[in-house]
């Protein structure tokens, strides 16, 4: 076990490392935003309206959720555990400048992001129960002819599976039961069977449950966390510009070593930074067009832009406030830099003290509850991945014996050691990324058309008057 353990670690370091979807994540994100024109940037006011404001759809259009529950969807899945232990695990280790290059890989993420909804709404299908299914799995196969797409695809289906149990369930599971466990007297089993009760009941509803809950849950989860990190960065407003100082400035120049923390290079910055970052979006994971699938749209172009708008919240917002509040406070140079969920916890509470000492208790708790929160939503979202890779490989009978599963590994994701999960996790992670990006390369003509198609439209701002013409 310990030789398969160690091979385990060796094919995850390779995978994840600096060599391979590193910079391939990254240079798929760069040649989309050029391809597209900067689209993240420039339309990403409207496509912040379509979420937060138009945010329906037409509801005699094909699809099971609206756009909104889509997004938010998927972002129960993507605002996880990442955000907050993972974000303060790059400050802690690759330095404040680890936060410049988590925002480099968010913007050029975006346009990957975006692909990827395009695509996922494009060659989506109903399954035998009525259900749209789409993502990767189904762009690859059915936009890439021949055997090529069909084997990039089936390869997807098979590793998002996997991940599912791993990434997205059993560490989650172990996680928030840790969590809560540390904060209250409930042994680890009854946090077990209740969190197993709880999201089952939510997930045996399917997309449309998950899409309910994910739509009420996300804003308030994502609300309250921001709204308390701006606290602590109010409070702390002093060190605010020294810190944003200091994150543009270590992001070229790695940061020295003082007090307990050991010191960063410039390369181990943007390692940290880039690698923190794509686990907390998922852009390049092909994810994100699973959850795009589903939503109830006409055009693949304005869900593409809904979603884009997950990677900008997810890493643009939340996993800075994160490490904002851990470099304004100074706790990044402790020695618990190696502790992502210690390190956040220190931040909270240090700068919650400077209102009033007894308040800085809250910080732990705070931390606590957030963690925990944040690893239920992303059960959720990734139960629905899960079940979409199943019905690919095996059909709509598959599904139900899958969530069943799905929600039996819950129960011992929260009891279980799960070092060697996290492992094999990361490693079918990566596996999925690999054809998804190589997808995204072969079909950029399509996205480029679509996307040309769609602006070229006299009255693209105007969702009503674009669905018209596609019904006439």
């Amino acid at each position: 076990m310990d030789q398969l353990l160690e091979m385990a670690d060796l094919v995850s370091g390779i995978i994840w490392g600096p060599f391979v979807l590193i910079p391939l994540l990254l240079g798929v994100g760069v040649f989309l935003t050029v391809r597209l024109g900067l689209i993240q940037l420039i339309r990403l006011p409207h496509a912040m309206w379509l979420a937060f404001v138009r945010r329906k759809e037409d509801a005699s259009v094909e699809g099971d959720i609206s756009h909104y529950q889509a997004l938010s969807t998927a972002l129960a899945a993507t605002v996880g555990v990442g955000n907050i232990a993972g974000a303060a695990l790059a400050i802690g280790i690759g330095g404040p400048g680890s936060l410049f290059w988590m925002w480099v890989i968010g913007i050029f993420g975006m346009a990957t992001k975006y692909s990827e909804a395009l695509l996922g709404v494009k060659y989506r299908r109903a399954d035998a129960k009525g259900e749209q299914s789409g993502g990767p799995m189904y762009y690859l196969k059915y936009g890439i002819k021949g055997g090529l797409g069909a084997t990039l695809g089936v390869a997807f289906a098979v590793f998002g599976a996997i991940a599912a149990f791993g990434i997205g369930n059993g560490t989650q599971a172990n996680t928030l039961t840790q969590q809560v466990t540390s904060v209250t007297p409930l042994p680890a089993w009854l946090v077990g069977l209740l969190l197993m009760i709880i999201a089952g009941s939510v997930i045996l509803g399917g997309i449309k449950s998950i899409g309910r809950v994910a739509s009420a849950l996300v804003p308030i989860m994502i609300i309250g966390y921001v709204g308390i990190c701006l606290i602590v960065l109010a409070v702390n407003w002093a060190a605010l510009l020294p810190a944003l100082q200091l994150v543009f400035s270590d992001a070229f120049t790695g940061t020295a070593a003082t007090g307990g923390f050991a010191g960063a290079g410039i390369m181990l910055a943007i390692q940290m930074g880039f690698a923190r970052g794509i686990f907390s979006n998922e852009s390049g994971l092909g994810t994100g067009g699973i959850a795009a699938a589903a939503a109830k749209t006409t055009q693949p172009v304005r869900q593409a832009m809904v979603s884009m708008t997950q990677t900008f919240i997810d890493t643009i917002i939340v996993v800075s406030m994160t490490c904002m509040v851990i470099i304004v406070t100074g706790v990044w140079q402790t020695d618990n830099a190696g502790d992502g969920s210690l390190l956040t916890s220190r931040a909270m509470s240090e700068g919650l003290s400077v209102i009033d000492p007894a308040l800085g208790a809250a910080g732990t708790y705070i931390v606590a509850i957030s963690v925990g929160v944040f690893a239920f939503s992303t059960l959720l979202g990734w139960a629905y991945y899960g079940e979409r890779c199943v019905e690919f490989l095996g059909g709509r009978k598959f599904v139900l014996p899958y969530r069943l599963v799905f929600i039996a590994i819950i129960y011992v994701g929260s009891v279980a050691s799960l070092d060697a999960v996290w492992l094999f996790s990361d490693i079918a992670n990566g596996l999925m990324a690999l054809p998804n990006l190589v997808g995204l390369l072969l079909l950029s003509p399509v996205i480029v058309a679509e996307t040309r198609k769609f602006f070229g439209h006299p009255n693209w701002r105007d969702p009503d008057a674009v669905m018209e013409d596609v019904r006439s």
